[in-house]
């Protein structure tokens, strides 16, 4: 697999990856040490709760979000990180048994105002479930770094 550099994003360019399979131990176990709402870790309580069952936190979903953009986009890049996120919107919850995956569009493309060596790309990232029903949004900018002089000729 090709390093992939700044140069290697073009507005417009879609890529959907990731096969992340929820389960309901780890919607729990997630919860249970950063977000103990009971709709995310009592089963009773949340079969009586508006969403009829236990769902991911949304900042579960996010980080197994982030988890499918490593493996899948920057793993094998020039990332030299994030500046932070523009956007994030949870659409709707995710469930146990559920399958997650992404569809990431870059939405523009900049190089670094004062550092030529890198660039940041913008990108707007959907999650959705097996069945294509969208359940989170976000929009995050990634900086990498530019192709090596060596490796442009």
């Amino acid at each position: 697999m090709t390093k992939k550099y700044f140069e290697d994003f073009g507005v417009g360019q879609i890529e959907e990856f990731g096969n992340r399979k929820v389960t309901e131990e780890e919607v729990i176990e997630f919860a249970t040490e950063f977000d103990p709402q009971s709709f995310h870790v009592d089963k009773a309580t949340a079969k009586d709760h508006f969403f009829g069952g236990i769902i991911a936190s949304g900042w579960h979903t996010g980080s197994m979000l982030m988890r499918m953009i490593v493996d899948f986009q920057i793993s094998n890049s020039s990332s030299m990180g994030s500046p932070g996120m523009d956007e994030l919107r949870w659409i709707s919850p995710v469930r146990p048994g559920e399958t997650l995956k992404v569809k990431s569009e870059v939405l523009s493309t900049a190089k670094h105002p004062r550092k030529s060596d890198r660039g940041f790309v913008k990108f707007g990232y959907t999650v959705f479930n097996q069945d294509d029903q969208t359940k989170m949004t976000m929009t995050s900018s990634i900086l990498f770094g530019c192709t090596p002089i060596a490796e442009a000729s």
